[in-house]
């Protein structure tokens, strides 16, 4: 399957953002650490809160990229069975024995 540019760029950044969570997280228990191990562990809670959000923000794009693809999929398939004649004679047939 062939992706589109914006599909690599997509899961690029979906993935740097990944490592910006733990290099973030690694980086928010150094600092907050000198506070204690309960408030660098809380920070970390706090900042990994926040941070997931452009995880699960990118991973919408994802996939409602992937949904929009998979309807257009449909939408040609429904069109070529309802040209195809296939749907009016079934129809048809369903409004004889009813």
């Amino acid at each position: 399957m062939e992706r589109t540019t914006f599909d690599k760029l997509l899961h690029f950044l979906l993935g740097a953002s990944w490592a910006v969570v733990l290099m973030g997280a690694l980086l928010v228990f150094k600092i907050f650490f000198y506070f204690g191990i309960a408030m660098a562990i809380f920070a970390v809670f706090v900042f990994v809160f926040f941070a997931l959000f452009a995880v699960l923000a990118l991973d919408a794009f994802a996939v409602n990229k992937e949904r929009l693809k998979e309807a257009k999929k449909q939408t040609k398939l429904l069109e070529k069975i309802a040209s195809s004649g296939e749907f009016k004679r079934a129809e048809a047939e369903k409004e004889q024995v009813s």
